[in-house]
């Protein structure tokens, strides 16, 4: 079973007709991803890849059914793009869009604490590369090429480092689950520990990978989480183990500004709470390795 997507899953695609959405929902429909439709204000109405387009995200759902929301839309629109896919009645969105205004999603995070948390709409991102089922279907940016069916999950703020996991795996014929991407802005939808929960309730995931960096508590918070509530392994990785503090490395969010927000810091607390430690990028596949035949030994 996957985690949230799966083949069965209807997805609209928000900006549909611009470049980069018409690029990336080409590629999730190739893949089986079943993109029901799109939305683009002012051009309800057209068919673009032969699919319908609406005006609103309100309306696609009303046609289409539509339970997911893929966003392409350009900064100084997402947020209200978020805003809309939630009063709508999506399960869950993934914002792709890199530089929405931290206030922006301040807004957004406040407008979406009306909901009921059975009603609440989970949102993966913004920043991110996306989520992928293999097997079931993608909603991103990623190289689906890498992903083979199986049974570890991962969840990452780097997009390039859950490549890099997947694709290790790959060569020693581990598949995955389902592999998320949380994004690395300051303020952003789901946690690390939002997808723990996901992946402890899935059936079909064995073990979980998770990938930080420094900046923020959320790696922290999810191991103390793990600690307590998980009944399966976790190995983690936190990059940034060379950052000074007080430097921003790579996503805006990675910025070591208090205590326990180091590399350091937060690899200290992962062994505390028996997380498999992987000490250097090169060394995701063989740590997984280690770690899933642990638990068929036990």
């Amino acid at each position: 079973m996957a985690v949230l997507l799966t083949k069965d899953t209807k997805v609209i695609v928000q900006g549909f007709t611009g470049k980069i959405g018409t690029f990336h929902a080409e590629d999730m429909i190739r893949y089986g991803t079943k993109v029901v439709g799109g939305v683009t204000p002012s051009k309800g109405g057209q068919m673009h890849l032969d699919l319908p387009v609406f005006n609103t995200v309100r309306g696609a759902v009303e046609e289409t059914g539509a339970e997911a929301s893929i966003v392409f839309v350009p900064p100084p629109f997402a947020a209200d793009s978020i805003m809309e896919a939630a009063d709508a009645g999506i399960k869950f969105c993934v914002c792709i869009t890199d530089g929405i205004p931290a206030q922006d999603m301040m807004r957004v995070k406040r407008y979406m604490r009306r909901y009921r948390q059975e009603d609440k709409m989970r949102l993966f991102g913004p920043n991110c590369a996306g989520m992928i089922s293999p097997g079931h279907g993608f909603m991103g940016i990623m190289p689906t090429n890498i992903y083979e069916q199986g049974r570890i999950g991962i969840v990452a703020r780097s997009g390039t480092l859950s490549y890099e996991a997947a694709s290790q795996m790959l060569e020693k014929g581990i598949g995955v689950s389902t592999s998320i991407g949380i994004g690395g802005d300051p303020i952003n939808g789901s946690s690390f520990k939002d997808c723990l929960e996901l992946f402890e309730a899935d059936p079909e995931t064995d073990a979980v990978v998770m990938i930080g960096e420094i900046g923020g508590p959320q790696e922290a918070e999810a191991a103390r989480w793990a600690q307590k509530n998980m009944s399966k392994p976790v190995a983690a990785y936190i990059a940034g183990a060379s950052a000074p503090k007080g430097k921003r490395m790579g996503h805006a969010g990675a910025i070591v500004s208090t205590e326990g927000e180091s590399a350091a810091e937060k690899i200290e607390i992962m062994k505390e709470c028996g997380i498999h430690v992987v000490p250097h990028p090169s060394a995701f596949g063989e740590v997984v390795e280690e770690m899933i035949g642990a638990k068929q030994a036990a």
